[in-house]
């Protein structure tokens, strides 16, 4: 491969040697005939516009995220675009959004975290308490999970944003829930902790002391500036590797239990319906998920040749430690390079380089992480879970390219 990419990269560089002689060779034409070059015309012949107070995007750029038509537009989601991201981290105005009752607005002035239950000194935060403790900046995803839920009845999301546009990457600074439970004096016989959300529906679960103390984190900024509103503004837990409704936003209270309170968000919803008609509950961790966003759903690839396939892992288990790639419907497997920093519960970017021939193919990738969990085909996961749940989907993605390079969702 190395010596294939040498090949090319020497053909490039002729192509642009000569171009690079047929431009020089057109700027002394037009020197010469009086008339400016094609270069110098698209050069800005005024001042630019000025200096703002808050940075934006340039007006050809035009990724955003899907904003499905709803008749309560409080209740629902927006998906991330992540065949159109680059990189680990997510922009936070492209963070995917799940609600349940709105977006409430919150005074920061005014706004307090109540830590309390099981506790010797329970104690109200504000934010600026909060801000003068230690704090800690991390990078980590979350993924709501709904992501990729319509693959248990009809596979076939048309497209990367659809069918997997509910995770998201950010770096996240907050005081660690430790920290807060130290200084409140948490009793040992605590061993869940209820969090409850500011919005109109009250959105708690109740989540295991061990989890929140090692990991947890309640959060005022994401990607070095305040939290926004969508997120959670002013505060929001962060449980790492945990579904994403575990990660509660407008964050009021934590209340030190001990057991889990059985509450409404963990009972009638985020449950796993099974075969038999039992369901799984308490399934916090979302396991190991990988994508291939280039080439996708919806998308064309550029004729046979040379192409690099591209995608995304993340599992709530650590860290990602390998993604194997098939170019021919999962025949044969091939390692594919991992992107660093590799780091726990946050996205690894991955890419093989692909010859392809013009022919039919199915491309499709799985990730393996650092507890061994490799991710499963649909078929192994229907199998052992049957298809009546909404939630926790993680089978293996396949796309088709067809032989005029459209390709769609298998």
């Amino acid at each position: 491969m190395r010596s294939n990419w040498k090949q090319r990269l020497k053909a490039t560089k002729k192509a642009i040697d000569r171009r690079g002689l047929l431009a020089a060779a057109g700027l002394t034409a037009a020197c010469s005939s009086g008339t400016k070059p094609a270069a110098e015309e698209e050069m800005p012949s005024e001042l630019g516009s000025a200096v703002s107070a808050y940075g934006e995007r340039s007006k050809f750029e035009t990724t955003k995220r899907l904003v499905p038509d709803l008749k309560r537009p409080q209740i629902g989601s927006t998906t991330t675009p992540l065949a159109d991201t680059e990189g680990m981290i997510t922009p936070a105005s492209l963070h995917f959004e799940r609600h349940h009752a709105g977006v409430p607005e919150i005074d920061p002035a005014k706004h307090t975290l109540l830590v309390h239950g099981l506790v010797e000194r329970p104690t109200v935060f504000t934010l600026e308490d909060l801000k003068r403790l230690p704090s800690v900046s991390r990078i980590h995803f979350v993924e709501c999970s709904g992501n990729s839920g319509r693959e248990w009845k009809s596979p076939g999301a048309g497209d990367v944003q659809k069918g997997f546009g509910l995770a998201s990457c950010s770096e996240w600074t907050g005081v660690p829930v430790k920290l807060l439970l130290e200084e409140v004096g948490r009793k040992a016989e605590g061993k869940w902790v209820l969090a409850e959300g500011a919005d109109a529906c009250r959105m708690f679960r109740s989540l295991p002391v061990e989890k929140v103390i090692s990991d947890g984190i309640v959060v005022y900024a994401q990607n070095g500036e305040a939290i926004r509103p969508s997120q959670g503004y002013p505060l929001r837990l962060l449980v790492p590797g945990y579904e994403g409704n575990t990660n509660v936003k407008w964050l009021r209270q934590l209340k030190v239990v001990d057991q889990a309170y059985m509450a409404k968000d963990e009972t009638s919803k985020y449950t796993d319906l099974m075969p038999d008609g039992k369901a799984r509950m308490f399934t916090f961790v979302m396991d190991a998920k990988s994508v291939i966003t280039t080439p996708s759903g919806g998308r064309k690839v550029g004729g046979p040749g040379f192409h690099e396939i591209r995608g995304l892992a993340w599992t709530g288990r650590g860290r990602i430690e390998k993604v194997e790639v098939s170019v021919d419907g999962g025949k044969t497997w091939k390692a594919a390079e991992l992107q660093e920093p590799r780091l726990p519960m946050a996205f690894t970017r991955f890419r093989m380089a692909w010859e392809w021939d013009g022919q039919p193919v199915e491309i499709m990738s799985r990730a393996t992480d650092e507890s061994g969990y490799v991710q499963p085909s649909r078929e192994e996961l229907t199998a052992a879970r049957g298809m009546n749940s909404n939630y926790h989907y993680n089978g293996i993605k396949a796309w088709r390219v067809k032989a005029g390079g459209e390709v769609e969702s298998v």
